[in-house]
């Protein structure tokens, strides 16, 4: 898919966005994770229906986006991805979103459902429970273990983001992932969502637990559900021939 790359100011940041696709298609809006950017989902876009004009948006301080001095929330990340679809003059959408692009997707389909057409998600939490198993993990991380860890990612960032800081960034997401308060997690809201709804996640996601799949499962009335096999949090990376043709096949029925 050819396309085209533009930044769009909002509340003191530059917000990159990128538009491909079928220009006369239903809109499709994807959403990458936390400390990532929208070229992470490159390895779906094969299994995108051609039915689909594709929009992808980088979040606020992540790959070609800049931070801006507002704090990250949620809120704040649904405010952004809000603003570039009415510049784009965008009224409905299907949207995807991958772990924090998810959970801005579930903030979204219930704040405002008459504009999501249908939302996908993988491995996206929408709650953040007292005793989640993730908050230690979230409350322990440092820039210089991701720099370990995700070295080339950290490399490209530094290459395309017009004003790098990752320590900044990573103090910022931190703040979001642990963030409790209404700007935060959707929790209840996701009650909200009435759009047909697929959730997915890794066998072995070690952040968005079974459980609290099932328990999102039940709290959204059209919703479907599929584990992915041989796979942690990044499911879509480690699987895509499955995590893509799952998502394709979910597109067609609901498009």
């Amino acid at each position: 898919m050819s396309g085209f790359g533009q930044h769009l100011l909002i509340d003191g940041a530059e917000i990159y966005y990128q538009v491909s696709g079928n220009p006369d298609g239903q809109s499709l809006v994807m959403l990458h994770g936390g400390l990532g950017s929208s070229e992470d989902l490159e390895g779906l876009m094969k299994f995108i229906p051609d039915l689909f004009k594709v929009i992808r948006i980088d979040l606020r301080g992540h790959g070609r986006s800049t931070l801006g001095e507002h704090p990250l929330t949620y809120t704040r990340y649904q405010q952004d991805v809000e603003a570039v679809l009415d510049t784009l003059q965008v009224d409905k959408f299907h949207l995807f979103g991958f772990s924090d692009g998810g959970t801005v997707g579930y903030r979204i389909a219930a704040c405002d459902e008459r504009r999501v057409l249908s939302l996908s998600t993988l491995g996206s939490q929408w709650r953040l429970e007292p005793d989640d198993p993730s908050i230690e993990l979230y409350q322990g991380l440092t820039a210089d273990f991701w720099q370990q860890e995700f070295a080339e990612e950290i490399a490209r960032y530094e290459e395309i983001n017009p004003q790098p800081d990752f320590n900044h960034l990573v103090a910022q997401v931190k703040k979001l992932w642990l963030d409790t308060f209404d700007s935060g997690y959707p929790d209840e809201l996701v009650e909200e969502i009435t759009c047909a709804t697929l959730i997915m996640r890794g066998d072995k996601d070690f952040l968005f637990s079974l459980t609290e799949a099932e328990e999102l499962c039940e709290r959204i009335e059209e919703s479907e559900f599929f584990n992915v096999p041989f796979t942690e949090h990044e499911a879509h990376k480690e699987y895509p021939e499955v995590v893509g043709e799952v998502l394709r096949r979910f597109l067609q029925i609901n498009h």
